[in-house]
């Protein structure tokens, strides 16, 4: 936070320094100041970079104080030392959201031209580029990831909202021949107001997810982030400000989602909620929206299979397997956290593994060497840290790792467990971490029931150089994304979501829209004509 008396120090120097313009924000900066918590302050990155954040609700287009000034304080996950403070949302700021959306909803965005959508996509693509050194600097501080990761997740976000603008005059309706007395025809229409609840594992990623499809089909939205990662989404904001979007168009309200996300599902004026969450989560998500029948959608938790035929290139399948389980600290709804390799080359590949995880550099997430960043809270440590206990006391094999890594941060150790039964509760339940379990199988059967037994079906998998064994595994296994020889290939084109228990609904490509929009049908009696 910012000391007055530095900004009336800034306030007497920036006319001198940076001219009229520069003293009109440092004072905007002191009158908010001197209210309580500013509304964005100055960060100096790990990598020494300055960048103005901003910490107020962003509201109807502007940054704002929440209705009671309250505020939390957000950490950074590998120092365990505060970032900044920013302000914490409350059931009245969600109605002034709500109400600013559907205000902006029932102007002209929604029936706009579909070109004016398009080209706020493509300009807030355009400024995300421009601004990706900063905004991983970002999800890499407030998160906890490693840089290679943020800088992954930054190049997916401005690739998916480009496509979502591509999208923009392909919604396409039906004409549909019901006889020569009618004509009949269907068109696809927004919802209205959407709630949107996102993760802290992949805080802008998530935000383009949500934003992206919900836009381009003309609705508006309200979006919480997740409580301890807020930062990214409030850069974005303004970044949407800037691409043009109209305001009341995109509302961000960072608070407790318990708060937060009850006022969303209960509020009659939003029409559709989407979460990406635990399941436990989604479950009550969809209990707080029965009341009002919202449409919903959810992307939930996962315990994803990945299998190793003997017949796969077997370095190529552990780099995979590796990059499916430890990619983003294990902080992965769809990380391949159970690995079935086939008896005949079971030691084999274990050890390859293990050589490879012990090759895999933990820490400071601003080290470009660095891999696996810290875990993203205090909460989520000690969570991984008691399902090693957990394991070990079940019976199961530490092959390498299992404690945590140094005494500040949140940091732990990739950890292999082998000698593995299918009832274990590291088997059984996602534990959303750098913990992989690896077991053995013997035949196709064997290991398509032992992947298929779950309460999940994110993802999956598979790993063969047999083309016609990789595509008939793939139709037994019951998940919504199979990878066959490579994991966590994601593409902007290519639909993303989950059976059973892992969620409704996709995200990305042409079916996410479909979350977004409803169906019109139209039939127009046509009388006879007389010549």
């Amino acid at each position: 936070m910012l000391h007055t008396s530095c900004l009336r120090s800034a306030v007497r120097s920036g006319a001198c320094a940076r001219g009229a313009l520069a003293q009109r924000y440092v004072l905007r900066l002191y009158s908010s100041a001197v209210a309580g918590t500013p509304l964005s302050v100055p960060i100096t990155l790990p990598n020494g970079t300055t960048y103005t954040q901003p910490t107020g609700l962003f509201i109807d287009g502007d940054f704002v104080p929440s209705a009671d000034n309250r505020t939390t304080e957000v950490a950074d996950p590998s120092t365990e030392l505060p970032i900044a403070r920013v302000f914490k949302a409350g059931a009245a700021d969600v109605e002034r959201a709500v109400a600013a959306a559907k205000r902006a909803f029932e102007s002209s965005w929604a029936t706009a031209d579909p070109e004016v959508r398009a080209k706020c996509l493509f300009r807030l693509a355009d400024l995300v580029e421009q601004h990706a050194d900063t905004l991983a600097a970002i999800e890499s501080m407030d998160n906890g990831k490693s840089l290679e990761c943020s800088r992954g997740d930054v190049a997916l976000v401005s690739k998916y909202l480009r496509s979502c603008g591509g999208w923009a005059d392909k919604l396409y309706g039906n004409v549909i021949d019901t006889g020569k007395e009618h004509f009949a025809y269907s068109v696809r229409e927004p919802l209205g107001v959407c709630g949107q609840i996102i993760p802290w594992n992949f805080p802008l990623l998530m935000w383009s997810w949500k934003i992206g499809p919900a836009l381009v089909t003309g609705n508006t939205v309200v979006l919480k982030p997740a409580e301890t990662t807020p930062l990214s989404a409030l850069y974005a904001a303004q970044l949407c400000k800037e691409a043009g979007v109209p305001a009341g168009v995109v509302n961000i309200v960072p608070g407790s989602g318990r708060v937060i996300g009850e006022a969303l599902c209960k509020h009659p004026d939003v029409k559709k909620i989407a979460f990406t969450g635990s399941t436990a989560t989604g479950r009550t998500i969809m209990k707080n929206a029965a009341d009002t029948v919202k449409k919903v959608t959810l992307e939930l938790g996962g315990k994803s299979p990945n299998i190793v035929f003997a017949d796969a290139d077997l370095d190529k399948a552990v780099r995979s397997i590796a990059h499916g389980i430890f990619y983003n600290s294990g902080e992965v709804c769809c990380a391949g956290s159970r690995v079935y390799i086939q008896d005949s080359v079971y030691d084999e590949v274990l050890e390859k593994f293990r050589q490879y995880t012990a090759g895999i550099k933990v820490g400071n997430p601003f080290d470009p060497d660095t891999f696996q960043g810290a875990q993203t809270s205090q909460k989520q440590l000690d969570k991984i840290l008691d399902y090693v206990k957990r394991g070990e006391e079940e019976g199961a094999r530490v092959v390498i790792g299992g404690k945590r890594r140094g005494a500040k941060g949140y940091f732990v150790e990739p950890t292999i467990f082998a000698d593995v039964r299918e009832d274990m509760q590291i088997v059984k339940d996602e534990i959303f971490g750098p913990i992989v379990t690896v077991s053995k199988f013997s035949t196709v059967d064997d290991v398509v029931h032992k992947a298929n037994d779950s309460q999940y079906g994110l993802a999956a998998g598979i790993h063969t150089k047999d083309v016609n064994k990789a595509v008939a595994v793939s139709r037994r296994l019951k998940a919504g994304t199979i990878w066959i020889n490579t994991y966590n290939a994601f593409h902007q084109s290519v639909p993303f979501g989950g059976f059973g228990q892992s969620g409704i609904g996709r995200e990305m490509g042409a079916a996410a829209l479909e979350n977004y929009t409803q169906v019109k049908s139209v039939r127009m009696a046509i009388d006879a004509p007389e010549f």
